[in-house]
């Protein structure tokens, strides 16, 4: 604060006002006016910053110091704490918008009991022990080029990973059974995970359910109206439209499919996160089941 008011003396003084009343509207004394001018501010780590702004860059809106502090560390061996990014980060003009609680309309696919509904046998107990035991889907909506566009991911809660996914302009079943074929293939033999969603029409329907049974995947579900049932989920769609959506345009659907299968790639093998230890999901998951 006190190289800001100098530097605002010194502009005003340079319009002619006088030096003896700019110190006492500022506050300021006139040795501490003169010494700050002296002594500028070194910008912090200036030997990181273009790792930093590299890093911002490879999300489409750029990500939080946390997120930069953990690549800096992992990739560079840096020792920065999460702080000094942050501070670095305000130096350097960049910064991940903040989402606004209650500003994004939540699409929902219940239309009431349509099918069969499962015991919410998750119960907000997202924590796992390994990779493929709890998994979490659920559909998100876009809009594309003038029309909307759906996502259908299954995240696993141990990882994090985006283990399979759909991209549809359609949220119909047919988008499912896409999802689900995906899921299969990648299923690892023996696993018998927890599937978990909310009370959408296409997860009531038997031709959905049976196939999970018939992998050996236990279906669970949320309460109606508690969105925060899902909130392992609901935190990656939040992220998503923040680092990947928020504030851009697509010109067609291909194009923005494209660019989710790539930001797709980014979230599990380069995106870091805290709750990881820093490490990218597919880092955590090799980890994991190497131990």
């Amino acid at each position: 604060m006190t190289r800001a008011a100098a530097e605002a003396v010194r502009a005003l003084r340079a319009e002619g006002h006088s030096l003896r009343h700019l110190l006492e509207c500022s506050g300021l004394r006139r040795s501490t006016y003169y010494y700050a001018l002296a002594h500028p501010r070194r910008p912090t780590r200036p030997e990181l910053r273009d790792a930093a702004a590299e890093i911002f860059s490879r999300t489409a809106n750029g990500c939080g110091h946390r997120q930069i502090a953990m690549c800096l560390r992992a990739e560079l061996g840096a020792v920065v704490a999460d702080k000094t990014v942050l501070k670095m980060m305000r130096e350097m003009g960049i910064r991940c918008g903040m989402r606004r609680r209650g500003s994004r309309r939540r699409y929902s696919s219940y239309r009431g009991l349509v099918g069969s509904t499962f015991e919410n046998v998750i119960a907000r107990d997202f924590g796992a022990e390994g990779p493929w035991q709890k998994l979490g889907t659920d559909v998100t909506e876009f809009k594309v080029a003038g029309a909307k566009a759906y996502w259908a991911p299954v995240l696993d809660f141990c990882t994090k990973e985006i283990v399979a996914s759909d991209i549809s302009t359609s949220p119909d079943l047919a988008q499912q059974h896409g999802m689900l074929d995906r899921l299969l293939e990648a299923l690892p033999g023996g696993a018998a995970p927890t599937m978990h969603s909310d009370m959408g029409w296409q997860y009531q329907h038997e031709s959905y359910a049976s196939r999970l049974e018939g992998a050996g995947i236990t279906q669970s579900m949320s309460r109606k109206g508690n969105c925060i049932d899902n909130a392992a989920t609901e935190q990656l769609f939040g992220h998503v439209k923040d680092e990947f959506y928020r504030g851009r345009e697509w010109g067609s659907f291909g194009d923005f499919k494209r660019d989710l299968e790539e930001y797709i790639a980014h979230w599990n093998t380069r995106r870091r996160q805290v709750r990881l230890k820093g490490l990218t999901p597919e880092e955590f998951r090799n980890r994991a089941l190497a131990a």
